[in-house]
């Protein structure tokens, strides 16, 4: 009978990366996503450690830090030989130094966090949709011969650009969350942050219509309706099909952010819109909208949720119309 193995200790290292995940947790009551992303990017930290023969927080040193660095910057993806991108690399970096953060809290001997700085990324290129690009996937959308499909993808469309949702915010609000007459209602975005989005008056009303003729008793604002099924793809082969049903039986199940992007993707197409548009290229309109229009940058910062007006500047660079004036009126006037 073949012996099992003895199992490795536990390392002094690894068990103050899971005493800090357990912190994150019900500590600082953050979310899964960001305790499954800390626990990925330090178990990667771990291992390179290990391979380093440094088992304990006393041993981490700025030099360890440099290779672990140069060891990511070469590492290649899973899927094939293309590297890790700098953002990526950062957030391993960004990981590591809340875990030395958490250890200089605890008393614990280890490096200073302070002294981890991250290399500048580049800016990030904003894709949103154009005034005429978005005449044109609304009207796609009301082009669905379904009504009920036609009413909820309306409302959907109209919820993203008017309030600057995230997916996630969107599908997770329930018919109870948002007060329709007075246009505003309260969403837990990034965090468990709360915080108040508006509705412009016509989503408001796509969103009326909607509900108006919603037959399920689903607490869900948007549901996968009967006509639906589970793939969309399906969706956009039949369109212009008038054959389709749409009754609605029992608790129709909530839409997925999945389902929200395949919708978008539809009306795409429908659109003949050939540039990549996700849920969050509404987001970018919903903000890009509000800054042409005149709106200060520090509101769109509070009405997108972000903790820091640097995510909101990747706006201004293609925003900014009194550059724009100033380049008319000024240049080449010789």
């Amino acid at each position: 009978m073949e012996k099992e193995k003895p199992k490795k200790p536990v390392t002094p290292l690894q068990r103050y990366i899971t005493e800090f995940l357990e912190y994150c947790e019900i500590g600082k009551n953050q979310s899964s996503l960001t305790i499954r992303n800390y626990h990925h990017y330090l178990s990667r930290f771990d291992s390179f450690a290990e391979m380093q023969s440094v088992h304990k927080p006393q041993d981490i040193t700025l030099e360890l830090v440099r290779q672990f660095r140069l060891y990511l910057n070469r590492l290649t993806q899973e899927n094939g030989d293309q590297t890790l991108k700098l953002v990526s690399q950062n957030y391993h970096l960004i990981a590591l130094r809340a875990f030395l953060k958490y250890l200089t809290k605890q008393d614990v001997t280890t490096l200073a966090p302070e002294k981890i700085e991250l290399p500048k990324t580049p800016q990030r290129q904003v894709e949103f949709l154009e005034t005429d690009e978005l005449a044109r996937l609304f009207q796609a959308a009301s082009q669905e011969p379904n009504e009920l499909l036609r009413l909820r993808d309306t409302a959907i469309l109209e919820m993203l650009f008017s309030t600057g949702l995230r997916v996630s915010e969107l599908t997770s609000l329930t018919k109870d969350t948002i007060n329709l007459e007075r246009g505003e209602f309260t969403v837990r975005g990034k965090g468990s942050k709360l915080r108040v989005v508006f509705l412009s008056a016509g989503a408001a009303e796509a969103m009326k219509k909607y509900i108006g003729k919603r037959t399920d008793n689903s607490k869900a604002l948007f549901v996968a309706h009967s006509s639906v099924g589970n793939n969309i793809e399906k969706q956009i082969e039949s369109q212009g099909n008038k054959n389709n049903n749409s009754k609605d039986y029992g608790k129709a199940e909530g839409l997925t952010p999945r389902s929200v992007q395949r919708i978008i993707k539809k009306y795409c197409r429908v659109a003949g819109i050939v540039k990549k548009v996700s849920p969050h290229t509404l987001r970018h309109s919903f903000a890009t909208d509000l800054l042409q229009n005149g709106a200060d940058i520090r509101s769109v910062q509070t009405m997108l949720g972000h903790a820091s007006i640097t995510t909101t500047q990747i706006y201004t660079h293609i925003t900014n119309q009194g550059l724009r004036d100033i380049h008319k009126k000024f240049h080449n006037k010789k």
